[in-house]
Parts: structure tokens; C-alpha cells; sequence
């Protein structure tokens, strides 16, 4: 399912919403970093999100009895228990990470996936201390008070993709899931490894979601500083608005949600996914720099320009980046993910406070004990006494009950034994 892809940028990342770069939802749409998935077109008002409707209850909320209880009764979300915030399983989040990987390969929903991570972290207001009032990456893009927001138009659609997942794998946080499958589509993509880091706590209940107004808007008056204001309040720099603006090489805008772009183009008419809606490149599941190249040349009236696009290369400090990553895309891709992991950190209270990381490859396993016995000769085994002391002479020269050294100690041993009794004997005679 191909989606449309909105940047949500930092203060007021409700620029980019409903489609995939900055699209905006609505008449003044806002546009959000993510993307609307093509297949599923059914509105915000008809979906009660989580929080009120037993639809929504049952599709979003049925965790379980997942980390964060929640009293669901038939008739809708009653009151949310207020359970304890407990890190997501590392476990999970790899196993989560290859669902997402097979979901990704049958719906082409790499847009609307990265949308969803960056709206929920796009509502992040440093000059708020509180948790969760300062907003950021939470899990409340989850509740139908959020989800009706303008520049969240669509976004119903990945809620419901990533569902399942959250079923089957309940000891991942609402918080954690949105980021890793934003984190992934982009690398599955083609893009940069993400340095991503998990443990997210998510709030509880849509009491605690941010009100309207935080995400960017796709049409403003004044492009550049709108864009400013609203990713100044996130603490994102220029180069961190020009290279997460990247991200609109892929997806589609879709005019019937974020009041952007055409309806088809020769690039989208035939999907993959639902057809329709315009993009930002010609290939728009595939994450490179061809973004900034389109913007720059305006060649190609199929391929969607909005004013936050324009100004990127109008703007006389913007310009100095979009100009260097349409030339170098490796300089891009560097520090695209510098800034898409900032990014998804911001706002989030993780447990533990250091947050967990995942590694593709085996855990490492525990290093070889230090058995004394081991480095003993002959049948007999050392006592215990002589095992004690040859621990403190190992200890004393570098090496560790749990890590063995490099070298094979006796032998250096009786190697300067040796030494010693040449030397012993040259200077005797």
C-alpha cells in the first residue's frame, strides 16, 4: 500500500501531514511526515480511535492486558488504569522489526509508516518540561483525539497496519512500535541505518494527548519561517529541517486528504498499492536524494512542489544544504539519520533512562570464566589455596576472573624462567 508521506517537523511539525513531504491535511492542511495509506480510504470521523469507540477499542486497544492496562468495555474505553511504565521486551522489538520487514514487502506502506512515527514525535515542545505535556514520541498519536487532527488526516490507516503487531507482540510500547516502523521503512527503502534506541513509555489515556497546532502547515504564508518556528520549538537546527524534508522522495500527496497535489499522475495511476495522488520523484518507494534534484530542476509538472519544498532551495541558509545533498547523497543520508533519530527521541521518558538498543546480529555471549584449575599440569588438580593465589597473579597482571588473557600465562612464564636462567648462567661464568 503505498502511502503519502508528510514532515512533521519539530515545533510545530504540523506542516507536513497527510501526504508524503510536507503535504498539508485540509483546506490549510497541515502536513505530516508520513503517509496515508493507498488502499484505505475510510475517514477519521467514521473510525471512534481508541479511547471512545468499541470499534477502535477492539482494533487498537486490545493489547492483552499488554504494559499499559487498559479497561475496555463494550460500549468503548471506560477509564484507563494507569499501569506501570516498563520498558519494551528487546526480544519483541527484533521479532517486531522482521514483521515489519514482510509488512513493508506486501503493502508498500513505507510512507504512511514513517509518517505515523514522525507525527507522534512531531508535536515535541521544549519549552514544556512536563511529561507527557511537552509531547514527543509517546504513543498518543494513538487515540482519536489526536488522529482527528488536521495534519493526521489518513493516519487511521497505519494504525490499523501495525495493529496485529501490536497484538502479537505486547510487551512493545505504542511509543516504541511507531518508531520502529518509521525507523525501518526507511532503511527497507533503501536509506541510511537508523541508530535508533527503544524503551519508550506510553501514555495512557487521550487526556494526556498534545492539543491541535503543533505540526507544520504545508502552504504558509512565509515558507521559511514557519518551518523555522515550528522545528526551533522541537530544538532542530536549519540542516535538520533541510535533511528530514528529504524524506519526501518518497510517498504520495493525496488532495482528498491533505488538499495537495493531483488526484493521478503517470507516476501513480498505477500504484503499487491504491493508485492515485501526486509525488514528490518518480520513484517513490525508493529513498535517495532524487528529492532535492527534483526540487531544484522543476522540470516535471506531475511531480508535487509545495511551498515548504520551494523554499528550500529560496531560503539562503536552507539553500546551502538542499543544494550540497542534491550533489552528494551520501553527505545526505548521513545526515538524514542523525537528524530522523534525533528526532524520534524527542519528548520520550525511556526505561531504562539509557534506552535499549537492538543489534541485528546474536547477543554476544558471556565471556569464558576463569577456572584456575584449567591452567594446571599434570593429574593431579591444584589446591585451593594455589588456585587463589594463581587468580591474585593473574588479577595482578591485567586479567580478570571473567575474561582470560590474550596469552597463555604459564607458558610466558616458563618462557622468562628460562630466559632468567640463560642470562643467570652467561653472567655466572
Amino acid at each position: 500500500m503505498a502511502e503519502r508521506l508528510s514532515l512533521t517537523l519539530p515545533p510545530t511539525m504540523a506542516a507536513f501531514t497527510a501526504s508524503s513531504r510536507i503535504l498539508p491535511a485540509a483546506s490549510r492542511a497541515r502536513v505530516s511526515l508520513a503517509y496515508s495509506s493507498p488502499s484505505s480510504s475510510a475517514s477519521l470521523s467514521s473510525l471512534k480511535c481508541l479511547g471512545s469507540s468499541p470499534l477502535v477499542s477492539r482494533l487498537f486497544l486490545n493489547q492483552k492486558r499488554s504494559p499499559v492496562a487498559r479497561v475496555v468495555s463494550e460500549r468503548g474505553l471506560s477509564a484507563a488504569a494507569t499501569p506501570k511504565c516498563a520498558a519494551s521486551d528487546p526480544d519483541q522489538l527484533r521479532s517486531a522489526r522482521e514483521d515489519i520487514k514482510e509488512l513493508l514487502k506486501t503493502n508498500f506502506c513505507h510512507p504512511i509508516l514513517i509518517r505515523l512515527g514522525w507525527h507522534d514525535a512531531g508535536t515535541y515542545n521544549k519549552n514544556i518540561q512536563e511529561w507527557p505535556q511537552k509531547g514527543g514520541a509517546n504513543g498518543s498519536l494513538r487515540f482519536e483525539v489526536e488522529l482527528k487532527h488536521a495534519a493526521n488526516a489518513g493516519l487511521v490507516n497505519a494504525l490499523k497496519l501495525l495493529q496485529p503487531l501490536k497484538d502479537k507482540y505486547s510487551g512493545v510500547t505504542y511509543a516504541d512500535l511507531f518508531q520502529l516502523a518509521s525507523a525501518t521503512a526507511i532503511e527497507e527503502a533503501g536509506g541510511p541505518k537508523i541508530p535508533m534506541k527503544y524503551g519508550r513509555v506510553e501514555v495512557t489515556g487521550p487526556t494526556e494527548c498534545p492539543e491541535e497546532g503543533r505540526l507544520p502547515d504545508a502552504g504558509p504564508p512565509s515558507p521559511a519561517d514557519h518551518l523555522r518556528d515550528v522545528f526551533y520549538r522541537m530544538g532542530l537546527n536549519d540542516k535538520e529541517i533541510v535533511a528530514l524534508s528529504g524524506a519526501h522522495t518518497l510517498g504520495r500527496s493525496r488532495p482528498e486528504r491533505s488538499g495537495w497535489g493531483k488526484p493521478e499522475t503517470k507516476y501513480t495511476k498505477d500504484g503499487p498499492g491504491a493508485p492515485g495522488g501526486q509525488s514528490w520523484t518518480v520513484q517513490w518507494l525508493k529513498f535517495d536524494n532524487s528529492y532535492f534534484k527534483d526540487i531544484k530542476e522543476r522540470r516535471d509538472e506531475d511531480l508535487l512542489v509545495l511551498p515548504t519544498d520551494a523554499v528550500l532551495f529560496e531560503d539562503a541558509s536552507f539553500k546551502e544544504y538542499a543544494e550540497k545533498y542534491a550533489e552528494d547523497q551520501e553527505t545526505f543520508f548521513k545526515d538524514y539519520a542523525e537528524a530522523h533519530a534525533k528526532l524520534s527521541n524527542l519528548g520520550a521518558k525511556f526505561d531504562p533512562p539509557e534506552g535499549i538498543v537492538i543489534n541485528d546480529g546474536p547477543s554476544e555471549s558471556a565471556p569464558e570464566k576463569f577456572v584456575a584449575a584449567k591452567y594446571s599440569s599434570g593429574k593431579r588438580e591444584l589446591s585451593d589455596s594455589m588456585k587463589q593465589k594463581i587468580r591474585a597473579e593473574y588479577e595482578a597482571i591485567g586479567g580478570s576472573p571473567d575474561k582470560p588473557l590474550p596469552t597463555n600465562y604459564f607458558l610466558n612464564i616458563i618462557i622468562v624462567i628460562a630466559v632468567l636462567a640463560v642470562l643467570s648462567s652467561l653472567f655466572g661464568n
